[in-house]
């Protein structure tokens, strides 16, 4: 009876914790410490009094616990009044340093600080890249650094990450760059550790598999290691559904426990007197956890492994004791496990993913017992089964889906985890035993792996292998889980095929289109840069891409595709490009390589990364009762400011009207201005980012905006927009909204009634972990 009973109380537990738990995510703000003490003692009252209600004090138990690991882990980020400061930093880099050309990038667990040489508190970890004069980094070392510091702070945008909710997660409390000025200096040679072991791996990887490409990709199953793969690497993981595969999956620490296994029968095979002294179950237990732990510990203890290490943990001890474990009990376990260590562990796309795609595989597949044929239909049903279960989750966090992601892994997953990851678990044995020996093990590795991303990388081109949808709703979400689950419920359920209808959901757009003579304006949030989505009832277009930096961060692929496919746009009709400094032009090779079809205009079409035609002033044309006119440059210029050859695009509806003007400066503006003419009321880009060379008094006068809106970065180091011109604007009387400060701006302009203004996307679903503005 106690065994019945263990499972259900096991998941009861695991359920209500987390729900409590998850219900903490969805505040703006957490609650006081007087609040949290009388959760606690609720729940302590519920837990011995009143037994029925004991799923109850789990949910407050997870309220209060997760209430307050926020709450600690809020107050250890820097100090607003701080940022923007140098600090003293001393600290030991964790995990492994990105070296690239433009800077080396690492994470620095801090242990003291100081600010002008009276101490601060800063402890956890801190974000940090050094762009001039970087040293070779080595994991475990310790540093003195001088570091210029801000608190963890993204881009809000429709469609785009969360990165202060990842900086939560993650346990960063600031961001920074060292300072050329200071004296940095190592303080100690790196000490033993697992980063460094992992490094060691890596570099032994390396120097034993000569193409570089297949040498990354085999580092990454090996040791988790993906600082060797590139953009291009990702898009084809992403459109064959194998990212899971890439970064250590839980499977893998599962194939690492059987390899425990089969080395504790080895053993025992040669000396069978072993079991004299310890049973030889009790030691493959052991062994089988043993090794699924050092693995985990190689992939850098990413959730899905901990998770895996966690089940195994729990049959391992039913195992050791002679007792059942069911599949359900050590998922729920697992559960438990994690979120009590860990709470913010929630707010990770990984926990979802790995628990709920567990979860349906045990809740779906029905064993068809014993052999090659049952094997075969097992995996092949388990791809089906993840790919459809876990498409909704995939849309909600990743925005994009992969349709050929089933047959991927019916390829990827035994190939990997059957062959490649054995071969490199035994060329890691065989490097600490035998060195030598371990070359030619891991050469095979290499050419499996070489010859399984030939075909992924074909595979990725194939149709669907992108699947893009409107952003998608929570009740959506939660109808669409309702339908995989109720789509591969057993044999004999009814109607089973209607749980494709609860998918439905996810192809409503997120937004009504405009009507005839109106439009829709959203200017991004792309930092200190410019990007801007302009769409009429039936045509979109794209206003500049913000900028691509040398580390290959493309705000073109991070923010304006993601936004594009967040708002349901499927067709781009035009790609402008205003000039071609790089925080305008940098994103536009992404764009066009996303809507090849897409016509563009440009400025300075001589610097851009695709053939454009020259916007000339005098250009127009119509989309649903919308008309488009080219204001500025009158003629192509080839000398003076390149911000001045920017295209001035203004975007009249019936009611209102919307005025880019890139960079232009004060000697174009008048220009600008007498092209403008009379009509319904304006709203416009401020130009150029708000520098002071740009929107002169007379330009202010000479437009008369309703409402001005200025793109520019978050305490970006142009001071813009310039104290002077925001002034200027106030004495118009002229609002202001500011991306950096609003994020990503979504502007209306109806047929028949004035310009609307929606909530800026940082106003949008707050959060506690969100900065305000």
């Amino acid at each position: 009876m106690s065994r019945t009973v263990a499972m259900p109380t096991a998941v009861v537990t695991a359920v209500t914790l987390l729900g409590g738990v998850l219900l903490v995510q969805w505040l703006p703000r957490l609650p006081p410490t007087w609040c949290l003490v009388l959760l606690w003692l609720a729940a302590m009252l519920l837990c011995w009094h009143l037994p029925r209600w004991r799923w109850l004090a789990c949910v407050l138990v997870g309220i209060v616990w997760a209430a307050w690991r926020g709450s600690v882990a809020m107050d250890a980020r820097l100090p607003r009044a701080l940022e923007g400061r140098d600090f003293v930093v001393v600290g030991t880099i964790v995990d492994l340093p990105q070296v690239r050309r433009d800077a080396s990038r690492f994470m620095l667990r801090a242990e003291r600080a100081s600010l002008d040489g009276v101490p601060v508190r800063l402890h956890g970890r801190l974000a940090v890249s050094w762009y001039t004069h970087a040293p070779q980094l080595q994991p475990c070392s310790r540093w003195q650094l001088l570091l210029r510091l801000k608190r963890p702070r993204g881009l809000r945008n429709p469609g785009g990450a969360d990165s202060e909710r990842s900086a939560l997660e993650r346990g960063i409390v600031a961001t920074g760059y060292v300072r050329d000025e200071g004296d940095n200096v190592s303080q100690a040679a790196p000490s033993r550790c697992i980063d460094g072991v992992r490094d060691g791996i890596a570099r032994a990887i390396a120097a034993r598999v000569h193409d570089r490409h297949d040498a990354a990709l085999l580092q990454a199953f090996a040791v988790g290691d993906t600082r060797g793969l590139g953009r291009h690497d990702w898009e084809v993981a992403r459109a064959n559904g194998v990212s899971h595969l890439i970064a250590i999956s839980g499977f893998h620490v599962g194939v690492a426990a059987l390899f425990g296994v089969g080395l504790a029968w080895l053993v025992y095979a040669l000396w069978p007197r072993l079991g004299h002294s310890l049973p030889r179950t009790q030691a493959q237990a052991g062994a089988a956890l043993l090794a699924a732990g050092i693995y985990s510990a190689l992939a850098g203890f990413g959730l899905p492994t901990v998770r895996t290490l966690l089940m195994i943990a729990v049959v391992v001890l039913a195992r050791c004791s002679r007792r059942c474990s069911t599949g359900a009990q050590s998922l729920a376990l697992a559960m438990i496990a994690i979120v009590l260590v860990d709470p913010l562990a929630v707010l990770s796309a990984g926990f979802w993913l790995s628990f709920i795609g567990v979860a349906f595989l045990m809740l779906c597949l029905q064993a068809r017992g014993r052999g090659l044929r049952a094997f075969v239909h097992e995996l092949s049903a388990g791809q089906l089964v993840m790919t459809l279960g876990l498409l909704p989750l995939t849309m909600w966090f990743f925005g994009e889906a992969s349709l050929v992601g089933a047959l991927s892994n019916l390829i990827a997953v035994p190939l990997v985890s059957f062959v490649i990851v054995p071969c490199a678990l035994c060329g890691m044995l065989l490097l600490m035993l035998c060195p030598p020996l371990a070359g030619p093990m891991l050469w095979l590795a290499g050419q499996l792996v070489h010859a399984q991303w030939w075909l992924l990388q074909r595979m990725a081109h194939w149709p669907g292998a992108h699947w893009y949808l409107p952003t998608v709703q929570p009740w959506a979400l939660l109808l669409a889980l309702l339908g995989a689950l109720w789509l591969f419920m057993p044999r004999g359920v009814p109607l089973r095929w209607l749980g494709v209808l609860l998918f439905l959901p996810l192809l409503l757009p997120p937004r009504q289109l405009p009507a005839d003579g109106a439009f829709q304006v959203s200017v991004l949030d792309v930092g200190q840069g410019l990007s801007v989505l302009l769409r009429t009832r039936h045509h979109a277009m794209v206003y500049d891409t913000g900028a691509r930096y040398p580390s290959g961060f493309d705000l073109g692929e991070a923010v304006v595709l993601p936004s594009i496919h967040a708002l349901g746009i499927r067709r781009l009709d035009l790609l402008m490009i205003s000039h071609g400094d790089n925080d305008h032009a940098g994103g536009a090779g992404a764009v066009v390589a996303a809507f090849p079809e897409a016509p563009g205009l440009a400025g300075e079409p001589a610097r851009m990364p695709v053939p454009m035609p020259q916007c000339v002033a005098g250009q127009s044309w119509r989309w649903d009762a919308v008309r488009f006119r080219v204001l500025s440059p009158v003629a192509p210029r080839k000398a003076g400011k390149s911000n001045d050859r920017s295209c001035v695009l203004l975007v009249e509806g019936r009611a209102g009207r919307m005025l880019l003007t890139g960079d232009i400066g004060a000697r174009i503006e008048p220009g600008v201005a007498a092209a403008l003419g009379s009509g319904p009321p304006t709203v416009m880009l401020v130009p150029h980012h708000g520098s002071k060379h740009s929107s002169s008094s007379a330009f202010i006068a000479s437009v008369q905006p309703v409402l001005a809106v200025v793109s520019a970065g978050w305490r970006n180091r142009f001071g813009h927009p310039r104290p002077a011109v925001l002034a200027r604007y106030a004495k118009a009387g002229v609002p202001l909204l500011n991306t950096a400060q609003q994020g990503a701006i979504v502007l209306d302009f109806p047929a028949d009634a004035s310009m609307h203004r929606e909530p800026g996307f940082r106003q949008r679903d707050l959060r506690y972990w969100r900065e305000r503005p």
